[in-house]
């Protein structure tokens, strides 16, 4: 416990500057979390998207950023009937293609719009209000600043972007953090950004690599995620050869604040609806990312010879294990809760 002239000088502060400014740290509630649609991508966030900071999602084009943050928001959309998501489109929005990934459109609002000035804006009128429950950023490099919309082709308006990035999130901290102290609804706030090379640089491993927007704006991020494309997944269709289906998603964690840097974490996604194992287009393949979760944390036992055994049930093989996991709904929410308790003590 604090002695009495810290509590004094608590007081002191809270009355000048406003109730909460100084907390006893034991005091706070934990940190709220969102979960990314899978399994494995929770586990290295440590439990999830942090809530009340903001995350950046990395990647070089049709990585997988944008249905990646489609999948969290129709993930969250299931769990929270009242989810609700602000989406600036500085790209565009394919409603289409948010519904085939599991998105309830009709709690989704887009603001269609790449003036980086107007994009800020309103998103710092979400973050203050708290009307939305997730504010989704698509993506960085699409804005355009008005001081370089305003000048002709010809004319330089180098870091005007960066300058207006770092005062927005500046200015974006204190209503983002207020449910630390309060009881607001928690908010999801996530940024889609695109590797560049670093021109100038070299580097023995290759080009090195970095993100549009300055530094200053790397700092204000809890979580920065690298998103990366694996191998293809084809499909055999005989005789007419093969099909390809999905791929293979990566996701590595650069910067996190709440649990350990440079983990590592992989989803198949599937983009056409398969033949064989009854995926649909928009799917993960949780089927197969809870059986691998299950054996890493046994949770269940994988015998010599290849019996799989959770409870009094048993499965001669993993791909039987993981066939029951792609059907039996409630068998895949015991093994997620049994892993996330696992890994974080919690369900």
């Amino acid at each position: 416990m604090l002695d009495a002239d810290a509590a004094a000088l608590m007081a002191t502060i809270n009355k000048k500057y406003g109730p909460g400014t100084v907390v006893i740290a034991s005091a706070m509630p934990p940190i709220p979390r969102f979960t990314s649609g899978s399994l494995g991508l929770d586990l290295i966030l440590g439990g999830g998207w942090p809530g009340n900071q903001w995350s950046e999602i990395i990647g070089s084009e049709s990585s997988g950023k944008t249905t990646l943050v489609h999948k969290t928001i129709a993930a969250n959309q299931r769990e929270n009937p009242e989810f609700s998501t602000l989406w600036i489109a500085a790209e565009g929005y394919d409603h289409d293609w948010a519904k085939t990934l599991g998105v309830d459109t009709d709690r989704v609002a887009v603001v269609d719009t790449n003036a980086m000035e107007a994009a800020y804006s309103v998103m710092l009128q979400a973050a203050e209000s708290r009307a939305f429950d997730a504010v989704i950023l698509d993506s960085y490099p699409a804005l355009v600043p008005d001081a370089e919309d305003e000048k002709e082709m010809d004319e330089y308006t180098i870091s005007a972007g960066a300058r207006v990035t770092g005062k927005f999130f500046r200015k974006v901290g204190k209503p983002t953090k207020r449910s630390l102290i309060g009881d607001d609804k928690p908010l999801l706030p996530i940024v889609i950004n695109q590797w560049r090379d670093k021109v100038g640089a070299f580097s023995p491993h290759g080009t090195p690599k970095t993100t549009p927007g300055g530094n200053a704006k790397n700092y204000a991020y809890y979580t920065r995620l690298e998103v990366s494309r694996g191998e293809w997944i084809d499909e055999k269709r005989p005789p007419k050869g093969t099909a390809r289906v999905g791929q293979k998603i990566k996701f590595r964690t650069l910067k996190n604040k709440t649990t350990s840097p440079e983990q590592l974490a992989s989803v198949n996604f599937y983009f056409a609806d398969t033949l064989r194992d009854g995926h649909r287009a928009g799917d993960f393949d949780t089927g197969a990312e809870f059986a691998t979760l299950a054996v890493f944390h046994d949770i269940v036992s994988a015998a010599s010879n290849g019996y799989i055994k959770y409870g009094d049930r048993s499965w001669r093989s993993l791909d039987k294990f993981t066939a029951s996991l792609r059907e039996d709904v409630e068998l895949s929410a015991d093994i997620a809760a049994a892993v996330m308790s696992t890994a974080f003590g919690k369900s």
